[in-house]
């Protein structure tokens, strides 16, 4: 799709004056949106923007801790959608997005990631004839059964312009029959935010006193563990193994839990959350972008299910171990320091072993993850904008 072929749009803001709407709605939005906006602000000339927060996210006190720690300015609309199946949440977001395409117009709707927001606001510019930018494309697990497998591909079959983190994710595109011409390769952004915030990182010893939690015990080293994926947590008889491993590898080297709501209620229900206590391990509560930082920076491992983590670790240089089947990041893997382990425990066990007696993978830094993806991101898009105006010019009419 392109704008060439599209009719004029349903509002009456000429699209040269509409700004481009930014989305975030879950936690890992923040950090890939944060450098975009200051990108587009310091972009000469600057980009206008509109920050709507659809509210997917619908903690405040965590919402406002993350734009804080970011430097992420408040949010000019909040949708306040809350928390819902994936159907009624989806519905919800598109309800309450399209009015305000109706308020303040949209010269593109850019939606990064892939949670429910994202596909839902690129369902609503797509039927407005709008241009969608989605920024993290191309990434694929393969796996249909994880609902944001479904987001990425149907939000990348929407896109106009499909920013990539990796060049592996051009050969999922072409194989999904995306024209190579509307991917751009322009690294991770959430780089970008990882770079510029590590200066103000927590150090874990600070977090565990302000936790009244003796630091003393990780004196010789600590890894981290967070655990959130349904597929992980929802089931006792997946939990529970999961769990049995961890304790195992507690008795090497101490772990601090940042423990997600999800799988501390699971534990609470299933009557295994006293499979947490003991020497081992040290449990906080979810915690800020700038204390995850600090404690995985910090960490001699990390065992995670988390897709973001695995970006961050290899960045980080910090060995990785994924508690998945699967992942969407093999750069992770091919080139970074994470290792794929699947869920048996023993597996887990093992691989968390090798890293304490070699110190895991080295990895590198992989191409473009840079800290100065959202520049690229600034300066193609304003490029990409201006050429389409300029070919259709009687798109501003009404």
């Amino acid at each position: 799709m392109t704008l060439s072929t599209l009719t004029a749009p349903p509002f009456s803001i000429a699209p040269s004056a509409a700004p481009v709407i930014c989305i975030v709605g879950a936690r890992p939005n923040y950090m890939k949106v944060a450098p975009i906006i200051k990108a587009f602000a310091a972009h000469n000339p600057p980009i206008p923007t509109l920050l709507v927060h659809t509210g997917q996210h619908y903690d405040p006190a965590m919402k406002d801790r993350l734009f804080a720690d970011l430097d992420l300015p408040e949010p000019d609309v909040n949708l306040a959608v809350g928390s819902g199946s994936h159907a009624v949440q989806t519905a919800e977001v598109m309800k309450r997005f399209e009015p305000v395409i109706d308020q303040h117009g949209a010269r593109a709707v850019l939606v990064v990631g892939d949670v429910n927001s994202t596909l839902a606001c690129a369902l609503v510019a797509s039927k407005r004839h709008i241009p969608v930018v989605h920024v993290e494309s191309g990434l694929r697990s393969y796996d249909r059964r994880m609902p944001e497998e479904i987001n990425r591909i149907l939000t990348d079959q929407l896109s106009d312009v499909l920013y990539t983190t990796e060049r592996s994710a051009h050969d999922n595109l072409a194989r999904e029959g995306i024209p190579d011409e509307r991917a751009v390769f322009v690294g991770n952004v959430m780089i970008d935010s990882l770079r510029a915030s590590l200066p103000k990182a927590v150090p874990a010893a600070e977090l565990l006193a302000a936790a009244g939690l003796d630091g003393s015990r990780i004196a010789n080293g600590y890894g981290v563990v967070t655990l959130h994926r349904p597929s992980n947590v929802d089931s006792a008889d997946t939990l529970g193994p999961i769990i049995d491993a961890l304790r195992e590898v507690s008795q090497a080297l101490p772990l601090i839990v940042a423990l997600h709501p999800r799988t501390r209620n699971n534990l609470e229900r299933f009557g295994m959350l006293d499979r947490l206590d003991g020497d081992g391990f040290l449990i906080l509560p979810p915690q800020g972008y700038l204390e995850m930082l600090g404690l995985m920076s910090g960490a001699r491992l990390v065992l995670t299910d988390s897709g973001g983590i695995q970006e961050e670790t290899t960045a980080l240089g910090v060995p990785c171990v994924t508690i998945r089947e699967n992942t969407e990041r093999p750069i992770t893997v091919e080139q970074g320091t994470n290792t794929l382990v699947g869920i048996a425990p023993e597996a887990i066990v093992a691989a968390a072993r090798t890293i304490l007696a070699t110190g895991g993978k080295a990895g590198r830094i992989p191409e473009y993850w840079d800290g100065h993806t959202a520049e690229r991101i600034a300066a193609h898009l304003y490029d990409w904008l201006d050429a389409q105006a300029s070919a259709e010019p009687q798109a501003a009419k009404v």
